[in-house]
């Protein structure tokens, strides 16, 4: 199921799927809305990894495929609002990002960022409390994210991040079937990691219910075509599916 209402600010697909996993998109678009003017940006850094996770959505789209799962989707830029932020956070509304800077967000007054936390992020939280608060207590949420091959003018070696906060359970069990992927460098909480912020998602929607959860980072230059995200969707599989078996049987022995 899509939400329909103009131009809606979340998407909800396959909410009826019947598999584990929930599966989140924070930064799954690039939209900004007409009210914003385009935050005052050039087209090249609207479309840029700033405003959003180039393939997170494509590679959200065939793990839930793939899995029969949810998926719970951003429909606009996180330049507007992080929605992996909580709202008093200066990210979740930035200035700058990186080294480019977003004029419409200079200044906001507290009314303005309380507009966008209404109609941006109160709708993300809502879906997702609408689809997880359908499911029972094995459901594991997994947030989908890509990241620069560049940043800050620095190289990043790693391939894929599995990234997580107080309940590593997931992301243990993931990294515990690397060599599922040889040659593939997957790193624990890189490129970022909790002391970033970037695990809010995870602490609010899943660690609050008790459900296992990870973050999952892929380097953005290893998704630039429908064969690479295809490709990156059976790697994650191939350490999800039996990280997903593994806790099971963990939990099922305790």
């Amino acid at each position: 199921m899509t939400l329909r209402c103009g131009t809606p600010p979340v998407e909800i697909l396959n909410d009826q799927g019947r598999g584990r996993v929930v599966l989140l998109c924070e930064h799954a678009s690039a939209r900004i809305p007409a009210e914003y003017n385009g935050l005052g940006l050039a087209e090249t850094d609207r479309l840029s990894h700033a405003a959003w996770d180039p393939g997170a959505r494509d590679l959200t789209l065939a793990l839930s495929a793939a899995l029969d799962a949810p998926a719970v989707m951003s429909t606009v830029s996180r330049l507007v609002y992080d929605c992996n932020r909580p709202p008093e956070a200066a990210s979740a509304m930035p200035e700058k990002s990186e080294l480019i800077e977003v004029p419409g967000n200079h200044g906001l007054s507290q009314a303005q960022r309380d507009a966008r936390t209404t109609s941006v992020y109160q709708p993300f939280c809502a879906a997702v409390s609408q689809v997880l608060d359908a499911r029972g207590p094995d459901t594991a949420v997994v947030t989908v994210h890509s990241f620069t091959p560049v940043y800050f003018g620095r190289q990043r070696a790693v391939e894929i991040g599995l990234l997580h906060d107080e309940d590593s359970r997931l992301a243990d069990a993931m990294l515990d079937h690397t060599g599922r992927l040889a040659g593939r460098r997957v790193e624990r909480n890189e490129p970022y990691g909790p002391a970033d912020g970037v695990t809010h998602s995870l602490r609010l929607h899943a660690q609050s219910r008790g459900l296992a959860n990870v973050m999952i980072e892929v380097r953005n230059d290893l998704m630039r075509t429908p064969e690479n995200i295809a490709a990156r969707a059976q790697e994650l599989l191939r350490l999800l599916e039996p990280a997903l078996r593994d806790i099971t049987i963990k939990e099922d022995v305790s």
